[in-house]
C-alpha cells in the first residue's frame, strides 16, 4: 500500500508532461525537431498531451530557427519568422507579395494567397526594399550554399515620399542538414536598418547566430551607419556594410574552430585524471599505446 502511494506521488500531471515535452521540442537541434517529436510521441503514449505540447512548441521553434518553406505551386518560398508573421499561421513573402498559410507541426506551406494592400509597403518604401533585396539576394547566392534571405519593412511602411523615417529588417538564413552523418547546423543573420531622413543617415544593427549538432551556439552583435541616399545607392552601401561585418565575423569563427583542439577541447578535460597526474599536453608524443602494451605483456623485441 505504501509503495502504491509513493508511486502515486511521483506521477506527473498532464500540464507537467506538456511543459517537459515542450522543453525537449524547443531545444531540438536544427533540422531534428521531427525526430525528437516522434520519440516524444512514443514516450508520452498520450495523443492529447502530445498534440497540446506540439501545437505550442512548433510555432515558436519554427520562428526561432527561421525555417524556409516552399509555396504549394513552387512559385516562391516563405520564411517563418516574427518579421514575416501576419497571423498565427500566415506569413508574408514580400518578394512575391504572397502570403503562405503554414502547418507548423508538419512544417509545410499548405495554401497561399496574394497579399492585401495594407500588408504591403507603399511604392516609395518598396523601391528601397526591392533595391536592397536584389543586392542581398546576390550576396547570399555567392556567400551561403542553399542560403535564403528576405527584406521586411517593419516600421513606416505607409510613407509616400522623402521626409519620413522607416525601418527594414534583413533576414539571412542557411541550413545544412546531414542526419546520416550526424551533422546538422544553421546560420542566421538579422540586420535592423533604420532610415532617418532628418539626420540623413542609415543605422545598421546586426545579430548573428549559429547552431550545430552539438548545440554549439555562437552569437554576435555589431553597429554601423552610412548616408541616406537613393534606393540603389543605399542598397549598395548597406550591402558593403553587411558583407564586411559578416566576413569579419565568419573569419573570427573559423579561427576559433581551428583552435578548438588546443583550447576548448582541452578545457573540457578534467583538470586531474584518476591518476592525479596532469596530462602533459606539451609532449604527447612520449605516449605510445602499442609500446606500453608491448612492455606490459613482456613481448618486447
Amino acid at each position: 500500500m505504501e509503495d502504491a502511494e509513493e508511486i502515486q506521488e511521483i506521477l506527473l500531471t498532464d500540464d507537467q508532461k506538456i511543459d517537459i515535452a515542450k522543453w525537449f521540442l524547443l531545444n531540438s537541434p536544427p533540422g531534428e525537431i521531427q525526430y525528437v517529436a516522434k520519440d516524444l510521441r512514443s514516450v508520452l503514449n498520450d495523443e492529447n498531451v502530445y498534440r497540446r505540447a506540439a501545437s505550442e512548441a512548433f510555432p515558436a521553434y519554427n520562428k526561432l530557427h527561421i525555417i524556409c518553406l516552399q509555396f504549394p505551386n513552387r512559385s516562391g518560398e516563405v520564411l517563418v519568422s516574427s518579421f514575416s508573421e501576419i497571423s498565427e499561421d500566415e506569413y508574408l513573402d514580400p518578394r512575391t507579395a504572397q502570403v503562405g498559410k503554414i502547418d507548423h507541426v508538419r512544417q509545410i506551406c499548405t495554401q497561399m494567397r496574394p497579399a492585401r494592400d495594407e500588408e504591403l509597403p507603399s511604392q516609395y518604401i518598396e523601391e528601397y526594399r526591392c533595391a536592397l533585396d536584389a543586392e542581398i539576394s546576390k550576396y547570399v547566392g555567392e556567400a551561403y550554399p542553399k542560403g535564403v534571405c528576405s527584406v521586411y519593412c517593419t516600421s513606416g511602411k505607409d510613407a509616400e515620399d522623402c521626409g519620413s523615417d522607416f525601418e527594414f529588417v534583413v533576414v539571412i538564413t542557411a541550413t545544412r542538414n546531414s542526419p546520416q552523418n550526424f551533422c546538422n547546423g544553421s546560420w542566421g543573420s538579422i540586420w535592423n536598418i533604420e532610415f532617418k531622413d532628418e539626420l540623413q543617415t542609415v543605422e545598421v544593427t546586426a545579430h548573428y547566430f549559429e547552431e550545430g549538432n552539438v548545440q554549439l551556439d555562437a552569437k554576435h552583435e555589431c553597429r554601423d551607419s552610412t548616408m541616406f541616399q537613393s534606393p540603389d545607392d543605399s542598397a549598395d552601401s548597406l550591402m558593403n556594410i553587411i558583407r564586411h561585418h559578416e566576413t569579419e565575423y565568419l573569419n573570427s569563427l573559423q579561427a576559433s574552430y581551428s583552435n578548438l583542439p588546443d583550447s576548448t577541447f582541452k578545457e573540457l578535460r578534467r583538470k586531474l585524471p584518476v591518476t592525479r597526474t596532469l596530462f602533459p599536453w606539451h609532449n604527447t608524443l612520449q605516449f605510445s599505446l602499442t609500446r606500453d602494451l608491448t612492455k606490459e605483456l613482456g613481448i618486447e623485441k
